[in-house]
């Protein structure tokens, strides 16, 4: 009997990309939890073995997805902040207009790291680590930028930017997104502000 000819290396990374795809999408949509590796498999034409072939678990495969959406995020930042080089207070505004397009759409679930956060609370569980250093490099982004505009407590901005960018995110889930959310970009312009103006005062 002739030998079935194995997968090619492009139908096993087609079929690792559909896997991929498909759960990125259910993760985002239902959350973590919800969504078995069973759906996955049917969501990508695939089977379980085949999902296990390309992921050595559920967990690796959540930590993945979470990986890319890091890297587009920074990717999407940099490409904001490269218009207004040498103008870090444009560059916050500039990153709160984007956050507020974002929050008003009616697809949007709000962010990825934070709701991911909230199901997975095992310190060990590969996606931790992976949201954490997402986080604080956010946050230390913000204080970069917070120290650049020349903020008199820049530390103390950046906490209140940070606070804002992940309230407007829940908000935007909560109250929909003719709630609270749609004013986050003016929100940020008016704190910004005020502590700019304690420093000119």
């Amino acid at each position: 009997m002739a030998k079935k000819p194995g997968k090619s290396s492009g139908e096993r990374a087609s079929a690792r990309k559909r896997i991929f795809d498909t759960a990125a999408d259910l993760f985002y949509r239902k959350g973590i939890r919800a969504v078995g590796v069973e759906t996955i498999a049917a969501g990508a034409d695939s089977t379980k073995m085949g999902l296990y072939r390309s992921f050595p678990s559920k967990d690796e495969l959540v930590a993945e997805w979470l990986r890319d959406h890091d890297i587009r995020f920074w990717q999407q930042w940099d490409q904001m902040a490269s218009r207004y080089p040498e103008d870090p207070r444009r560059q916050l505004n500039a990153a709160f207009r984007l956050l507020a397009k974002h929050v008003a759409d009616p697809q949007a679930r709000g962010c990825a790291m934070a709701n991911a956060a909230v199901e997975i609370t095992e310190k060990d569980h590969p996606a931790r680590k992976v949201i954490e250093t997402h986080k604080a490099k956010l946050r230390a982004r913000l204080a970069e930028l917070c120290v650049g505009s020349g903020a008199r407590q820049p530390q103390l901005l950046a906490d209140h930017l940070f606070l804002l960018m992940e309230g407007a995110q829940v908000a935007a889930i909560t109250l929909g997104v003719r709630g609270p959310a749609r004013n986050v970009a003016p929100a940020a312009e008016s704190l910004i502000e005020a502590h700019l103006s304690r420093r000119r005062d």
